[in-house]
């Protein structure tokens, strides 16, 4: 089965670049006849757009289809599958190590997605993919319940990535993400069968049709179980968190193919086939919670209090190092205490939950004889009021955007994803630091998930120097070496493989692993169609292809770090254009007119950005309330409004509005 990026795929299984600009002409206008030219997009400012998620990454689509149901997109997938074009799902496009873009087809989930419904006393809850999570757990609400993953992302992400990623955040750890608490799936193979792994006849079906498929995966369990060794390493790599590659535990932790099957979905990131509705089992949601700001003289102190609170009753523990702790200190609203401190001081945010007052106190008892052995710069003083739990984690919160918010304008922030046993947490976070001081990114942070042993560091890069992105990839090895070589840990703990990781995944799993991993894919895709370049390339470089450029376009949205948080708020989302979009839109075009060369694409793109980006857009603000950066994209619509009125047309404006009401 042949690798690489989407192009590369099209180009070895369907001829050359101009064969496959006509087979996707003619695929579009088959989509057309099939949805409707409202829900087929082909003109290049929107093509532009739908290549960004907000990863680092960009390939523009030839040609973006919006489905509503299981027979559209089943009809769609078909298509492709004859054409043997590429094709990449998209929910809500927050994903961060590229899988969401291509340059093929992009399969986005439309308006019909949405539907939950919730099961005996909120115990179990059906969702759809296009359902957000954060209304996953509104709906449990009311049963005091709430869906196990827990991705910082959760108000933007939907359902369908946080379970093709197996997203996980704070709290959920490695016994509540996705893969843990999957009860059923409905899924879409490539072939264009559809399972349903939660309904007897469906299964009954699906056995008759596909029995060689279920015996070649029970073979492929039956076999991993029986090498001992490799056994032991999906065991140990996934006892601590971890997306790097195919989830390959499910070969070890089940005997049915079907559950073999189901659980190789997750985390798959759209490359073995589309969840198009998953059933999982939901988590306590407890209401009263408390949390403490603890504060350490160093490193190894911090994470010798990470050890000791492993077992205790701790919903979450927030580690964040001086650097962290420095970039927002003198922010609006921050505690006091974490100004000033001196280098070497590591903060742990820690949170308990328990279903009454009782309970709290007590695991805060509990809490407080377990750090009595550890030395910190102050009393661990928790706090279940609002207003003071709020500001603790505002700090917390405050972190990412507090980088990308100062960034150097035509620079990326980058948040890099990995994961360490406990014991080895301080000598690694050190170690990361070190590496940070080698390759000059002095403004890098560390924070992270502790329980977990999960990191996540925040840097700026400038893709746009040729130095830059070799300074980058060299940090990048020496990262790998560190994580693998050194720890035997996870490269990528919770954001995906994508294409950032892609060429690293032989690395940390070794030959045997690999070459499973490799035989899924082809078992399950054999075309190689379903996001091509992800998880699995043999490009040893393609993790610096395809990088996004951010150049400046103006100073009210040159902070944009293109997350897509902003997305859900937008009344005109589903019209036109996004506030992301348009931002990426209106970068594009600052740069053709910065550069020249281009006019043709230029007043094309300007053209198409006069309904799309500015007579669409309300200009209302709410993008902003989501916003990480605080950017409301309606300063520039409005602005960008003015700079194209003529002077006689802004002088009868001006006296139209001095004159209203009058």
């Amino acid at each position: 089965m042949p690798d690489g990026t989407s192009s590369q795929i099209a180009g070895a299984i369907g001829g050359t670049d101009a064969d496959q600009r006509a087979a996707h002409d003619r695929i579009g206008a088959e989509f057309i006849g099939l949805l409707g030219a409202d829900r087929v997009i082909l003109d290049p400012l929107r093509l532009l757009a739908y290549g960004t998620d907000a990863s680092f990454y960009r390939l523009v689509p030839r040609v973006v289809v919006k489905v509503d149901t299981e027979r559209e997109i089943t009809a769609v997938l078909a298509a492709c599958r004859r054409d043997r074009l590429p094709v990449t799902f998209r929910a809500a496009g927050t994903s961060l190590s590229g899988q969401a873009v291509t340059d093929s087809v992009l399969i986005v989930l439309g308006e019909g997605w949405n539907r939950m419904v919730v099961e005996r006393d909120g115990k179990l809850i059906r969702l759809q993919p296009g359902v957000l999570g954060a209304d996953a757990n509104r709906r449990l609400a009311t049963h005091a319940r709430k869906i196990g993953p827990d991705p910082a992302s959760i108000d933007s992400a939907k359902i369908g990535g946080i379970a093709a990623n197996n997203s996980s955040g704070m709290c959920c750890g490695t016994s509540d993400n996705s893969y843990k608490t999957l009860v059923s799936m409905r899924l879409l193979l490539a072939d264009g069968t559809l399972v349903d792994t939660g309904d007897a006849a469906s299964l009954v079906r699906f056995s008759a049709s596909h029995g060689v498929l279920l015996e070649r995966l029970a073979e492929l369990g039956r076999a991993t179980k029986a090498n001992k060794e490799l056994a032991a390493r999906i065991r140990a790599k996934f006892a601590i968190k971890n997306t790097t590659g195919y989830s390959i535990n499910a070969l070890v932790d089940f005997e049915e193919p079907v559950d073999i099957l189901q659980h190789l979905m997750i985390g798959s990131e759209g490359t073995l086939g589309f969840i198009a509705e998953i059933t999982y089992r939901t988590v306590p949601d407890h209401a009263h919670k408390a949390s403490a700001l603890l504060l350490f003289p160093d490193i190894g102190e911090a994470c010798r209090a990470v050890a000791l609170l492993k077992p205790a009753p701790v919903s979450a523990v927030e580690l964040m190092d001086r650097a962290a702790l420095r970039s927002v200190e003198d922010k609006p609203g921050m505690p006091a205490e974490i100004r000033g401190l001196a280098d070497g001081v590591t903060a742990l945010l820690v949170e308990t939950r328990a279903e009454d007052v009782g309970g709290l106190d007590a695991n805060i008892a509990a809490i407080a004889t377990v750090l009595a052995g550890v030395t910190t710069l102050g009393p661990a003083v928790f706090t279940s009021r609002a207003d003071e739990f709020g500001k603790l984690w505002k700090i917390r919160k405050g972190l990412f955007p507090a980088v990308g918010a100062v960034r150097k304008a035509g620079t990326t922030v980058i948040i890099e994803d990995v994961a360490f046993r406990i014991e080895d947490l301080a000598a690694a976070t050190l170690d990361l630091q070190a590496l940070f001081a080698k390759h000059g990114y002095h403004e890098a942070i560390i924070f992270g998930h502790a329980l977990d042993g999960n990191l996540h560091f925040v840097f700026t890069q400038d893709f746009a120097i040729d130095s830059e992105v070799e300074r980058y990839a060299a940090f990048m090895d020496d990262v790998c070496k560190l994580v693998v070589e050194t720890y035997d840990g996870s490269l990528k703990a919770e954001h995906g493989t994508g294409r950032n990781m892609a060429p690293f995944v032989e690395m940390e799993w070794g030959r045997d692993a690999y070459a499973l991993m490799r035989e899924i894919k082809s078992l399950l895709d054999p075309l190689g169609i379903l996001n091509p370049g992800v998880i699995l390339n043999d490009d040893p470089k393609a993790h610096l292809r395809d990088l996004k450029p951010m150049p400046k376009a103006d100073p009210l949205v040159d902070t944009c770090i293109e997350c897509g948080f902003c997305e859900r708020m937008c009344p005109s989302a589903g019209l036109t254009l996004t506030p992301r979009q348009r931002i990426v839109g209106w970068r594009e075009i600052s740069r053709l007119a910065d550069e020249g060369g281009d006019t043709a694409r230029e007043t094309e793109l300007r053209t198409l950005y006069d309904y799309q980006g500015l007579e669409t857009c309300a200009a209302c603000g709410l993008c902003a309330t989501a916003c990480p950066v605080e950017i409301e994209t309606g300063m520039l619509t409005k602005a960008l409004r003015g700079r194209r009125q003529s002077p006689a047309r802004r002088r009868i404006a001006a006296l139209a509005a001095r004159h209203f009401g009058t």
